[in-house]
């Protein structure tokens, strides 16, 4: 199994992960945060083409994660996962049955599991302002890969989906101290800053922490905001957990995302 970002921050998220198994390569898209075009921009740079992909999983609603998704099902039939609830925050009349007559629509809830050819798909809740949001672990071939943003703070419940991951793709939003210096509305400060907004990079440290063990092989910070955090600053907060260089921590742009990792 091997996974890359292929951006991620305010302006758009997506998740490419695949893996080889028995019957071939299966490959996944987690969120479509962006336009057709620039998604099918990104996904060409891999050499890749839209019906290339399996199934693209939805972790919420919100515009810089769910984009383009319905458009990318119905013009390159691509089969759309995602919560019931997360759903009907932007489904049109009718536009559920018929796409359920497509195959193209399938929900999912916590606990549940898909299984996409090579890939198991582990869905769990995270408190976050959606409607019903599931953040997600894949695993193949005995690896394990934990995928967390968009959410407010560190539950039991998190922790638990993210332990024994070989990989972690973590959201390091902001610095409490930007946040606060920076011209936002005071109002979306604290969104940004509750218990139902986004993680602090000093939050997804400790999560880091406790989820950390020896076969932990690669952290990637995520949805970084561009006007309150900086990438040497999420990098020193997730190496502290871990006690290692920052060098080793890999960071997800807006702009590329992130290289491939490989989890063997």
């Amino acid at each position: 199994m091997r996974f890359r970002s292929l951006g991620s921050g305010s302006k758009g998220n997506a998740t490419l992960i695949e893996a080889e198994g028995l019957r071939g390569r299966s490959r996944l898209l987690v969120d479509a945060g962006f336009t057709l075009r620039e998604l099918v921009l990104r996904l060409a740079r891999e050499g890749l083409q839209p019906e290339s992909l399996d199934a693209v999983f939805i972790t919420h609603e919100h515009g810089d994660h769910i984009g383009c998704a319905v458009t990318l099902a119905r013009r390159h039939r691509v089969p759309l996962w995602t919560s019931r609830g997360t759903w009907a925050a932007v489904c049109r009349p009718g536009e559920t049955e018929a796409l359920q007559a497509e195959g193209l629509l399938h929900f999912v809830r916590d606990g549940e599991t898909i299984e996409l050819g090579a890939l198991a798909l582990r869905p769990y809740t995270v408190p976050h302002d959606a409607a019903e949001p599931l953040q997600l672990c894949v695993e193949a071939g005995g690896r394990r890969l934990g995928l967390l943003t968009d959410t407010g703070q560190s539950t039991p419940h998190l922790l638990a989906a993210l332990a024994g991951c070989q990989a972690l793709l973590l959201e390091t939003n902001h610095d409490p101290a930007l946040l606060a210096a920076s011209r936002y509305p005071a109002s979306l400060k604290a969104r940004i800053a509750g218990p139902w907004g986004h993680l602090a990079n000093a939050v997804a440290a400790d999560i880091l922490g406790r989820c950390a063990h020896p076969g932990l092989r690669h952290v990637v910070a995520a949805h970084l905001s561009e006007q309150n955090n900086q990438p040497q600053l999420a990098a020193e907060a997730l190496a502290a957990a871990l006690g290692c260089p920052t060098g080793e921590i890999v960071i997800a742009d807006a702009a590329h995302g992130s290289p491939w990792l490989d989890l063997g």
